[in-house]
């Protein structure tokens, strides 16, 4: 259904695929064509799409995956920048798997992407964290571009989870509250405004700063006390010449509780490896865990070593983290 009225309304209107993505999404949350200059028989197409659709017969996990494949589509058609890549499910559900360990004990709480594209990863972990603890997820977003912003809000709609949505820059001031769980896959490269970053302590002491230490920083000024952060990060995030600065800032606000390299066939190359880098918010129960969890998973491709690993981490949380 999707992939159908997105071919219509692109033909229609002889827009770039994601725009047509965006007003098809519009449709069928409204529940008829809204948009002008479609012909009868087009608005008629549509209305029979949706019509035989029912957004409460669908798990969300469902739906979100079904939208994932559109966005994934609609990405090649385009040739959309890097930035509109999605986190893969199987990161999204590691780190949904790592969070649900770390707040097990919980019955309510609030988590914010604050760089969260068209929701995929953020819309993961609360499907993982619903249905593998049973907690009730605020959820917050905050995303700049536009196109993702809208994608991003029909995803939240039609898998009927409340959630507040900003769009936002989020290196700017913004006005959301602070949470319990902070997840990201944050955006690498350099923030263009220096202005805006004047008084960010990880900030470079020349020229553009690094985005993903930016978001670091504004991701822990929003964590409560005790708070948890899990961000996909360069594996290389304390070996470049900036990082002195990043190590500098974390000392006395966040403890490094982990830093978990992703498979390497993932990646197009060595330069390209992402971690799992998991912070904790100074203050409340929280303390340093002894020792930091590090290490490297093993091919998504072997189940049963992954299997170990995931016990392996189980086992370090049990033993290290505070409840």
């Amino acid at each position: 259904m999707f992939d159908t009225i997105t071919g219509i309304v692109k033909n229609t209107r002889d827009s770039s695929s994601v725009d047509a993505l965006i007003e098809a999404l519009g449709d069928i949350l409204d529940g008829s064509p809204q948009g002008g200059e479609i012909s009868d028989a087009d608005a008629k197409r549509i209305q029979t799409e949706i019509d035989k659709f029912d957004q409460i017969e669908y798990e969300p996990n469902t739906m979100r995956k079904a939208l994932q494949m559109m966005i994934l589509k609609v990405s090649k058609a385009d040739q959309l920048q890097a930035n509109y890549q999605l986190t893969p499910d199987t990161i999204g559900d590691v780190v949904s798997y790592i969070a649900s360990g770390l707040l097990e004990n919980r019955q309510s709480l609030s988590i914010l992407d604050p760089a969260m594209g068209t929701g995929n990863l953020l819309t993961t972990v609360i499907n993982g964290l619903t249905n593998n603890i049973n907690v009730e997820a605020h959820p917050y977003g905050l995303e700049n571009d536009d196109a993702m912003f809208e994608i991003a809000a029909s995803s939240f709609e039609l898998q009927q989870i409340q959630a507040d949505l900003y769009h936002e820059d989020a290196i700017t001031d913004v006005m959301v509250p602070k949470v319990d769980l902070i997840v990201s896959d944050l955006p690498i490269g350099y923030y263009p405004i220096d202005e805006n970053v004047a008084n960010f302590e990880t900030k470079a002491e020349k020229g553009h700063s690094f985005v993903h230490h930016l978001f670091l920083e504004m991701a822990a000024n929003h964590l409560a006390d005790g708070g948890v952060g899990i961000f996909l990060v360069p594996s290389a995030i304390f070996k470049s010449d900036e990082a002195k600065s990043l190590l500098k800032w974390m000392q006395g606000k966040v403890y490094l509780q982990g830093l978990l390299n992703l498979p390497k066939d993932l990646f197009a190359n060595e330069t390209a490896q992402k971690s799992i880098l998991i912070l904790q918010k100074v203050g409340g129960d929280a303390k340093q865990a002894e020792p930091v969890m590090l290490g490297e998973f093993p091919s998504f491709k072997d189940a049963k070593g992954v299997q170990n690993f995931l016990t392996e981490i189980d086992e370090w949380r049990k033993n290290n983290m505070s409840k």
